[in-house]
């Protein structure tokens, strides 16, 4: 009778999947820690867990690359980062686990094809251009993989924009070549297009200043400067989005931003939810993981609360009068960078 009972009691405990608790195992590779994928990363978090995910049943590997984002451009700094990520990307595959999520462009473009010709789920995050890092569109993702975009449509920045001004009709842009900054200036171009205005470009090296091209643009009659995501702004303390923002101011040309800096001046800024880039993300790793939904099946997310801050500041300085109605709609942010 006590084996009959032992033998009871290990089916039930042990075999009877019922009562077991599956363990997922997730790898998080992102190249630099910022403020913003911290704030992602814990969205990720609590979003597995809202999902109906519990700490019990999930395990979380973090890699993070690290990013010197003063590194000057073409240099060993920039290619030791491009090889620790697929370094890092190599181990995760070793390690075996039942997804991978990324964070950012560089992490998610030079780790994807590795982790799904691995076999391994890939959910990608905080990525602005979708197409940058293998997606069909900024909708359908691919074999293997899906994700969540940080992407926002220039049309809707540039419709807010000529609410404060209305005679825009000219807009200047200067980005550098890198991949998703190219990509970018084009968005801006052809949705501008749609919208009856005129672009001007200018393509620059990541060693260029910016004054010589934002001069000539100035020269040519444009109506505000538009500055596209690019780390190019980014290098060495955000020098040369310091010099835009004060010939911006001396020569009394406003400029809107396609995402919030650490420096003042422009009339407007995008600003991701970087928390709710997260969460989605989280939930695409769940119906993956749960529900056995193969990532292509998965559409790209793109949350669509993503706001709009609006610098009052920059506004009075250039003597530009805030429309009440933009204000109404968006809250103002005098010292809230993201």
């Amino acid at each position: 009778m006590k084996r009959i009972f032992y033998i009871f009691f290990f089916l039930v405990v042990f075999v009877n999947p019922s009562t077991a608790q599956a363990v997922y195992r997730i790898e998080v590779l992102q190249a630099g820690k910022t403020p913003g994928f911290e704030e992602a990363y814990q969205g990720i978090v609590r979003g597995l867990e809202t999902a109906g995910l519990s700490p019990a049943e999930v395990k979380i590997a973090r890699t993070i690359v690290e990013v010197n984002p003063d590194a000057e451009p073409y240099t060993w700094e920039n290619l030791r980062v491009l090889m620790k990520i697929k370094m890092s990307a190599d181990l995760i595959i070793g390690r075996a686990p039942d997804l991978v999520i990324t964070l950012g462009t560089p992490a998610t473009k030079f780790a994807r094809l590795k982790i799904a010709a691995a076999g391994i789920p890939l959910v990608f995050s905080c990525v602005a251009e979708p197409e940058v890092v293998g997606c069909l569109s900024k909708t359908h993702a691919g074999p293997g993989f899906t994700g969540v975009t940080m992407y926002a449509d220039p049309a809707e920045l540039m419709r807010l924009a000529r609410q404060g001004l209305p005679n825009l009709k000219k807009i200047g842009v200067i980005h550098s070549d890198d991949d998703y900054a190219s990509f970018y200036a084009d968005e801006i171009k052809a949705r501008a297009g749609e919208l009856g205005l005129e672009v001007l470009d200018r393509q620059v090296n990541l060693y260029d200043k910016v004054a010589p091209a934002a001069e000539e643009l100035v020269a040519q009659g444009i109506d505000a400067f538009f500055v596209p995501m690019d780390r190019y702004y980014r290098l060495k303390n955000d020098q040369n989005w310091k010099i835009l923002m004060k010939l911006s101011s001396d020569r009394k040309v406003p400029c809107i931003a396609s995402v919030a800096g650490n420096v003042r001046g422009a009339l407007l800024y995008t600003s991701p939810d970087w928390e709710t880039l997260g969460s989605l993300a989280a939930d695409q790793a769940t119906k993956i993981l749960r529900g056995g939904v193969k990532p292509k099946d998965i559409p790209v997310a793109n949350p669509r609360n993503q706001g709009v801050l609006v610098d009052a500041e920059a506004f009075r300085k250039l003597g530009i009068e805030l429309p009440p109605k933009l204000l109404s709609r968006w809250p103002r942010h005098d010292n809230d960078r993201t």
